[in-house]
């Protein structure tokens, strides 16, 4: 794969023992999905989607109204937000991934407080 600015990609021919090694726009490599165009969008959206399963799977605790909110807030502070911003060292961020961060944060605080989107609420 190369990485590069540019909206095409330059072709780059590697060869290992005469045999020509296929390029490629994006692959996993350590649980980070590495793209051709140096963008995180879709890193970002699969950690996103990863965080909102381990929300989904922590439920019962994390909505539950016998638990103060802030003993659910260190819960989700400690079991998703790891799995979202995990690899976010390398992210380059712009003000559009900083919406889709801030949206999944609302997100989640919206399912614990159990705020309908029908609502109307601001954030």
């Amino acid at each position: 794969m190369v990485i590069s600015r540019k909206q095409e990609a330059p072709k780059c021919d590697i060869f290992i023992n005469e045999v020509k090694l296929k390029q490629t726009g994006k692959f996993k490599y350590l649980g980070t999905v590495i793209s051709n165009d140096g963008k995180t969008n879709t890193e970002i959206s699969a950690r996103t989607a990863q965080a909102k399963i381990n929300f989904q799977k922590m439920k019962t605790i994390l909505t539950n109204k016998h638990i103060s909110i802030e003993t659910r807030k260190r819960a989700l502070q400690c079991y998703i937000e790891p799995v979202l911003i995990y690899g976010c060292e390398a992210w380059t961020i712009s003000k559009q991934i900083q919406n889709k961060l801030k949206a999944a944060e609302m997100w989640f605080l919206r399912r614990m407080l159990r705020i309908p989107w029908t609502a109307n609420k601001t954030n």
